[in-house]
């Protein structure tokens, strides 16, 4: 197998969808026996100490798009979760079924309004956390 660059990695990522990449990270943790998330943790444990007394929050930059109910327009909300997240037919009943659920997790903030707006349209009452 011929050894991928760290750019052809990058672009190869961009084409996966959100379950798919997920996918993939629990897959190479198990793999490789490593965590990803670890130094994420050990990050947010010492922003709280870090921050200055009357500091600003900063700025989210990830969101997760909850779904909160279908509304009357099930069907429209089924095939709007299935565009947004890949997932097969039964998959995207059971969490339109299940709501309030997460819909997408981890998100920017264009992504997740987009996907409110796109839901919404729909007929879903959806929030953005």
């Amino acid at each position: 197998m011929a050894k991928l660059t760290t750019d052809e990695l990058i672009e190869a990522f961009k084409e996966l969808t959100l379950i798919e990449l997920s996918e993939f990270v629990k897959a190479f943790e198990e793999t490789f026996d490593v965590t990803a998330a670890a130094p994420a943790a050990v990050a947010v444990a010492a922003a709280p100490g870090a921050a200055a007394p009357g500091a600003a929050e900063e700025e989210k930059d990830e969101f997760d798009v909850i779904l909160e109910a279908a509304g009357d327009k099930k069907i429209g909300v089924i095939k709007e979760v299935r565009a947004l997240t890949s997932l097969g037919l039964k998959e995207a009943k059971e969490l339109v079924d299940g709501a309030p659920k997460a819909v997408l997790e981890g998100v920017n903030k264009e992504t997740a309004e987009k996907a409110k707006a796109q839901l919404e349209g729909a007929g879903a009452t959806v929030t953005l956390k």
